[in-house]
């Protein structure tokens, strides 16, 4: 064998040798992590104010909801807070976390914090909890509900393509993007809408104790400042994690409970696999971890939104499910 070829086989030989070592230290420190997990006292098992995040838009959340449950059934968690910063969502992504705070308020107090921005769905979850603070310039309210589609049939007539339909009935997959919808179309969209504009009324009249006429007056798509918000009394109390705190105290819970974050713990083995890639790529390329926070955002997004849409839009906000 000549030098060149002795030279690539050292080479390889490093290199295996490289990674065989990148192995064993990662299932060590796995194992040594796993170990330390069974032995490290959980903050859960121990007397606590529990704490969960509602960030972003609102979706049918399957783990948020297993998550609330765990809070109502756990002995050790003794109140809850529920920190709101969310333009709203879909209507049902409200409702199903909206239930889920209540059986946990069916157990032990629940207060609602609205940070930045509690709107739309994210307000209907609000109201889920026995009492709301909000900071003097947070954003609060646009009650109401939203139906959008997009509408491309002026495009494809400039084009030149068309889009042929055969239907069962007239009012089938009816609003359709490809031609302007019927009367009778708009008719059905607007029943759907105002069937839930209407349960979201009723459920803001009872959980604020407003008459329905005074529900419906500040159930017009309004977004109001938290002093506002105080005023028309779509809130309690102005303030923030304190004001929180000293509500909590007002019904037994003591100031000297430690709060404790009840985050997601669901990874997929995809998930895990897929960050731990975009890790080692951050590694090898000195991107600065730029990889591995694209993952998480992309990863912890739906790609799919459901049903009606109860969203105060801003800037660049999802739409029609994009």
């Amino acid at each position: 064998m000549d030098q060149y070829g002795i030279a690539d086989r050292r080479r390889l030989r490093r290199k295996l040798t490289f990674w065989r070592l990148a192995v064993f230290v990662l299932v060590a420190a796995a194992v040594a992590f796993y170990g330390y997990e069974k032995r490290a006292p959980s903050p859960f098992d121990r007397p606590h104010v529990a704490k969960v995040e509602l960030t972003g838009f609102v979706s049918d959340d399957e783990d948020l909801v297993e998550r609330l449950d765990r809070i109502a059934a756990s002995d050790d968690a003794k109140a809850l807070i529920v920190d709101i910063n969310s333009p709203g969502g879909t209507t049902y992504g409200g409702e199903a976390i909206f239930d889920a705070i209540r059986r946990v308020a069916a157990k032990k107090p629940v207060v609602s914090h609205i940070r930045t921005l509690g709107a739309s769905a994210a307000y209907m979850i609000a109201v889920a909890g026995d009492h709301i603070v909000a900071s003097q310039t947070s954003i609060v309210g646009s009650i109401g509900v939203l139906f959008q589609y997009p509408q491309v049939s002026g495009l494809l007539d400039k084009v030149g393509v068309s889009v042929d339909e055969i239907k069962s009935s007239p009012l089938k997959a009816e609003p359709s993007p490809f031609h302007p919808a019927s009367d009778a179309a708009k008719a059905m969209i607007r029943s759907m809408i105002m069937d839930s504009y209407d349960w979201f009324v009723d459920l803001v009249a009872k959980r604020r104790h407003f008459t329905h006429d005074k529900a419906l007056k500040l159930s017009d798509g309004s977004v109001f400042t938290g002093r506002q918000a105080l005023d028309n009394g779509l809130i309690d109390a102005l303030g923030g994690d304190e004001a929180a705190r000293d509500w909590l105290a007002g019904k037994g819970v003591g100031k000297d409970l430690p709060e404790v974050e009840w985050r997601s713990g669901k990874k997929s083995g995809w998930g895990l696999f897929g960050r731990a890639a975009a890790g080692a790529l951050d590694a090898v390329t000195g991107g600065g971890g730029v990889l591995t926070r694209a993952f998480d955002e992309i990863s912890g997004r739906k790609l799919f939104l459901d049903g009606l849409v109860s969203l105060w839009q801003f800037g660049a906000q999802p739409r029609n499910g994009e």
